[in-house]
């Protein structure tokens, strides 16, 4: 992994693209080339997913929000030709998250499709062993998603909002206020007050904050679908296991009971060639 690399520099160089910074103002600011700031990306992202694939087992977790959250890859979708073969235009992140310990226990990059909903619920079910009551807006896939992977093993409810026209320069920016907010049982008997989107929404928010892929307005973009899918990977596991949640006061690995510690970036650049304790 970058074995020219000091570790101290390597942990460095994951800290600032975890807090923010692009590719490039990352190379500048530890003194290295951009090809080795991706590289180590690569390597250190796909450590990531395997410690998540590790840890991310036998949860017991009460009730779990979903949402999707858009960004691009190398183009907009209006730019992709009908003929190309390579993963451009708009992706969107699958992001499950527990409103109480604030853990995410799955995430999954794909096209806003019913194939990608599918494999997300059935990433979902093989990680939460318990019963659940989910959260999730509108969006139609849900519905056969839901009831294909969990059936009646499952408290289910959506919420619909609708928003008002947006005026003058924010037509070009935002979706516009919300006007109405209709809360809808759709199996099981999820508790009425829980059935919202709002912590998963904020994590939106720290997501686009925290990675310089998803900032909109900015060259900031991914070029690539396998960057996309690294970064993402290493700010889940820095979420999850190496920063502290500010209300929490531990990491939501910690307060899911996932692990007992404080993890590290060494942690994870150690990853496979020792014993790591949980």
């Amino acid at each position: 992994m970058a074995n020219h690399l000091a570790v101290e520099k390597q942990s460095l160089i994951l800290s600032l693209l975890c807090e923010g910074q692009s590719v490039r103002a990352t190379a500048r600011i530890t003194d290295v080339s951009p090809v080795t700031v991706l590289k180590l990306l690569l390597e250190a992202g796909q450590k990531a997913r395997e410690i998540h694939d590790t840890m991310m087992v036998n949860i017991k977790s009460s009730f779990i929000e979903c949402d999707e959250q858009w960004a691009f890859i190398f183009r907009k979708q209006k730019r992709v030709a009908f003929d190309t073969e390579e993963a451009s235009g708009d992706f969107y992140t699958f992001i499950a998250l527990d409103s109480d310990t604030k853990l995410v226990p799955c995430y999954l990059v794909g096209k806003r499709n019913a194939d990608t909903t599918t494999s997300f619920m059935k990433d979902l079910a093989t990680r939460v062993v318990s019963r659940f009551q989910l959260s999730t807006d509108s969006f139609t896939p849900y519905l056969d998603a839901v009831d294909t992977v969990f059936g009646a093993d499952i408290d289910y409810g959506q919420i619909h909002k609708e928003y008002g026209e947006p005026k003058g320069e924010e037509r070009r920016y935002s979706p516009g206020h919300i006007i109405r907010a209709t809360k809808k049982v759709i199996m099981g008997q999820p508790v009425q007050k829980r059935i919202c989107t709002s912590y998963i929404e904020r994590q939106n928010l720290t997501v686009r904050m925290q990675q310089r892929r998803f900032t909109r307005l900015t060259n900031g973009f991914s070029e690539s679908l396998k960057h996309h899918e690294a970064a993402i990977d290493l700010h889940f596991f820095h979420y999850n296991f190496v920063r502290i949640h500010q209300t929490l006061r531990v990491t939501p690995a910690m307060e899911a009971k996932i692990t007992n510690r404080l993890w590290s970036w060494k942690d994870l650049l150690m990853w496979g060639s020792e014993a790591i304790a949980a």
